[in-house]
């Protein structure tokens, strides 16, 4: 089984980078097997990083105008008419390379988006408490859900 997880944002905005953040979290585990990828939300350049994939997990800092910290889940088994809409925090929804990929045939078979709702973008390192709570959080949440898809013997 491939399994791929992108961490999508850029560190030196504050919490957009809460998917680098979490890609170097899960760094730290173990998950042999699983590829973690950084991305700056390029949709073709997404694309590419879950092309052949049996399960891809994307991760992203979303301006959604609700509470900091807040975590939303998106999951889609072989997406056909889905496109997640919430913008990225720079911007770019990913919805866009979803759309992009359903019409190339380039889709995952399976696809979670986790989005955590920022509340700094600006110019600088480290996350606010509130995002970096939730970075946990979906960490956690991540690490767990591989290791029962990779070993679903392991009760």
């Amino acid at each position: 089984m491939k399994i791929v997880i992108i961490g999508v944002g850029n560190e030196y905005r504050h919490d957009d980078g809460v998917g680098p953040f979490i890609l170097q979290r899960l760094r730290g585990l173990e998950c042999a097997g699983v590829s973690l990828a950084d991305s700056d939300g390029e949709p073709t350049a997404l694309i590419e990083l879950w092309d052949g994939a049996d399960l891809a997990i994307v991760v992203d800092g979303v301006s959604a105008h609700g509470i900091a910290g807040r975590v939303y889940r998106l999951g889609l088994h072989h997406p056909s008419g889905v496109s997640p809409s919430a913008a990225s925090s720079h911007g770019m929804p990913l919805g866009e390379a979803v759309q992009l990929a359903r019409a190339l045939g380039r889709l995952p078979e399976r696809m979670l988006f986790y989005g955590i709702q920022v509340a700094d973008v600006t110019p600088g390192i480290g996350l606010t408490p509130s995002v970096a709570d939730a970075a946990d959080d979906v960490t956690a949440e991540i690490y767990d859900l591989i290791q029962h898809t990779l070993h679903p013997e392991v009760p």
